[in-house]
């Protein structure tokens, strides 16, 4: 009689271990979502309108912010010397009119700083140029669509292209924004429900 090297697990433990496996990978993804919505850092953002072309895909509305065009001007530290995918960090604080606006950014760490919040972009692709850093980057922060139900965003879309929509997100401590709650010519009409 000869025995096998490798274990043998029944298929119905298999398939129950499989199962608890993804139901612990979707509470994890759901879980970390929600918990940014709930201890995470207020901030409020300004929307731009969007080329027409890219409005509504489905059933989401595509936004855009100030805050996604970062300025030579502000950007400190080294730069990387060679192209590729980068992320960057960017400091936001907010205006007298109660709206963030970006006003320091670094390929590296930003450190904390009382009444200012730090963003973490998504990677993104950069071309290192003869001068250094481009003038303007672009960057996305992973809150750049917002799902709505069927029908309803038109009304959306065009208070975007108004300037007439604002979004109020959520920051962790590590730089990852969820958006909370959309406000519509300063009522809020969207509420993100944390599950």
């Amino acid at each position: 009689m000869t025995t096998s090297r490798f274990f043998s697990v029944p298929p119905l433990v298999a398939a129950i271990v499989a199962a608890a496996l993804q139901t612990a990978v979707l509470g994890y993804m759901v879980e970390s979502r929600a918990s940014i919505l709930r201890s995470g850092a207020d901030i409020k953002l300004k929307t731009l309108p969007v080329d027409p072309r890219d409005l509504l895909r489905g059933d989401y509305v595509i936004l855009s912010y100030p805050v996604s065009t970062i300025s030579k001007a502000i950007v400190t530290g080294e730069a990387p010397k060679t192209s590729g995918l980068v992320r960057m960090s960017v400091r936001l604080k907010p205006g007298t009119d109660g709206l963030w606006t970006a006003t320091e950014a670094s390929f590296g760490d930003l450190a904390p700083v009382e009444g200012s919040v730090v963003l973490r972009t998504l990677p993104f692709d950069y071309y290192a140029g003869v001068d250094g850093v481009p003038e303007t980057l672009f960057v996305n922060y992973g809150i750049e669509r917002y799902y709505v139900p069927e029908g309803e965003g038109k009304v959306l879309e065009e208070a975007r292209n108004q300037e007439e929509l604002e979004v109020e997100a959520r920051v962790s401590k590590d730089g990852t924004p969820q958006i909370a709650r959309l406000i519509l010519r300063g009522e809020p009409i969207y509420d993100e429900p944390l599950y």
